[in-house]
């Protein structure tokens, strides 16, 4: 679990996340929800995958908060929610 704060300076954790199913390939995938919230407000992005925990969590502690912030930008445009401006 990481924490950062979007270009409006709100608060948001990324995390990862494990698809259901048999097949390890891909099976986790990068998730955002704003900090503190119920989980409503989470956005899925399922293109960034990793087979292994160890390496999805490695991954996640070396993006810089410029990656999580234009990712998380990119992942609320194609879910159809603005980001904050």
């Amino acid at each position: 679990m990481r924490q950062f704060v979007d270009d409006s300076s709100d608060p948001w954790v990324a995390f990862v996340a494990r698809a259901e199913g048999g097949d390890y390939k891909g099976a986790y995938y990068l998730v955002m929800e704003p900090a503190g919230g119920d989980g409503g407000g989470s956005v899925a992005l399922t293109d960034v995958r990793w087979n292994s925990t160890r390496t999805a969590e490695r991954t996640l502690a070396t993006m810089s908060g410029v990656e999580l912030r234009r990712r998380l930008r990119s992942a609320l445009g194609r879910a159809g929610r603005l980001a904050s401006v």
